[in-house]
């Protein structure tokens, strides 16, 4: 039911507006925190650190009936918050990001996983900020817990156009200034034309911070799966490259694979986490799955 919903709603009308793309994070985040998902979060989380003796006026419900049953006495489970995360959304606002398979091109389909993922870090009252990076320039919402910095990072999302290409210029370094406890989330198609997208995610994870990439694809692009001659199109360069998809699905399909393993190696060399995600799926299911394995890596 979910699931319908959400697709009904992801055309560009509706995501083109913040009350549109409010809507449909707001839809999301609810259908995957039901029921069983209700402790799933971005970033913060408590653990319980230790037990003190009952004092009148402590609240009985924090009582350890297990610790009463084995000693006889009273004691107060007594619980560690751990300090909330500041969260750096990232986003690469390159032509190639303009590709589209159906309605939704790559740039549309990670504004709205942002736009869900910055729902729920709101909702855990956690600091987050935007960052959308091109050679042309670098849109960028500072890291702030105030009312409205959500809707003011919908309307950020919603201006942000794919133009220009990746190309680390030298703009990029005011990304690179960490401070404390911090979690780096980067939507990207990966493509760039001389690695330096890969210099730029080395340099985004430290000892101390957490970062996770979601590598953007399509299906038609991951397989070839057309039929006959084509002529396709690089949307940065303009360099055009005619194609019998049939003699060359096979190999494609074969490179593309391999490229996207050797990628999965390198960031799992660099302890940085990394997802492949195509614009067929659900985006209430990627994220779903996303925070369920991030939960299961973190006991």
């Amino acid at each position: 039911m979910i699931d319908a919903r959400v697709k009904e709603l992801l055309n560009p009308s509706v995501l083109n507006t913040v009350s549109g793309l409010e809507l449909v994070a707001r839809v999301i985040v609810e259908g995957f925190m039901s029921g069983s998902n209700k402790s799933q979060s971005v970033g913060s989380g408590q653990e319980f650190s230790q037990y003190r003796n009952y004092q009148p006026g402590d609240d009985l419900r924090q009582l350890d009936w297990k610790m009463f049953a084995r000693s006889e006495r009273y004691y107060i489970k007594e619980a560690e918050i751990e300090t909330n995360i500041t969260v750096k959304f990232m986003l690469d606002a390159s032509r190639s990001m303009a590709y589209a398979e159906g309605e939704l091109s790559k740039l549309q389909y990670a504004k709205v996983l942002m736009a869900a993922l910055a729902f729920l870090a709101r909702k855990q009252s956690d600091t987050f900020g935007l960052f959308a990076v091109n050679d042309q320039q670098i849109n960028t919402l500072l890291p702030r817990f105030e009312q409205q910095q959500f809707m003011r990072f919908l309307l950020e999302l919603i201006n942000i156009q794919s133009d220009g290409k990746w190309e680390n210029s030298g703009r990029e370094e005011q990304l690179f200034d960490h401070h404390g406890k911090e979690m780096i989330v980067f939507f990207t198609d990966m493509y760039d034309a001389e690695g330096d997208l890969q210099r730029f995610i080395s340099r985004l994870k430290t000892s101390r911070n957490e970062v996770v990439i979601f590598h953007l694809m399509g299906k038609h692009e991951q397989e070839l799966d057309y039929e006959g001659s084509l002529t396709f199109e690089d949307l940065e360069t303009n360099v055009r490259t005619k194609v019998n998809t049939v003699l060359h699905k096979k190999e494609y399909a074969a490179r593309v694979a391999n490229w996207i393993q050797d990628t999965r190696m390198w960031m799992l060399e660099k302890d940085i986490s990394y997802h492949v995600v195509t614009l067929q799926q659900g985006a209430e299911s990627v994220l779903r799955d996303f925070l369920v394995t991030r939960k299961r890596l973190a006991r």
